[in-house]
């Protein structure tokens, strides 16, 4: 009787825990090149923010719009970064003095001013209920 006890209270605990986790759906407008691969990071902390992804996702081009989705994600705070990478090279191209040539997009719309985007512009709370972040390019 005990270890039947002790089964069920495991189970249920995972399924609490599980229960918390979320998904970050983003969804990808105003993509002007119909070719290439958006590369779409999630941050989960202000020192990692544009450095170092918590999760990440390729998503290839086929039309103006995307959605991509995050799942399982733990109650906290985060950000997502994404460019398109339409010579899929793998990286973020730009110009003199870092300034991009291909569209970039951060949660919230965050633009920077003389820079990238700030954490705190773009930073957003996944608590108890699934988070949709519109994202255009």
């Amino acid at each position: 009787m005990k270890r039947s006890l002790l089964i069920l209270a495991v189970l249920f605990s995972f399924q609490f825990i599980t229960a918390q986790a979320q998904n970050i759906t983003v969804n990808i407008s105003n993509i002007d090149t119909y070719k290439g691969t958006l590369v779409i990071g999630l941050y989960d902390n202000e020192s990692q923010f544009l450095k170092k992804t918590v999760k990440g996702k390729l998503k290839k081009v086929t039309k103006n719009t995307a959605t991509v989705v995050f799942q399982d994600v733990e109650p906290g705070d985060y950000a997502v970064s994404l460019f398109h990478d339409v010579n899929d090279n793998k990286k973020l191209d730009t110009y003199v003095f870092g300034i991009p040539k291909e569209d970039y997009g951060t949660s919230n719309n965050a633009k920077g001013f003389m820079g990238p985007p700030k954490w705190e512009d773009a930073v957003f709370t996944v608590d108890s209920k699934n988070v949709t972040q519109n994202i255009s390019l």
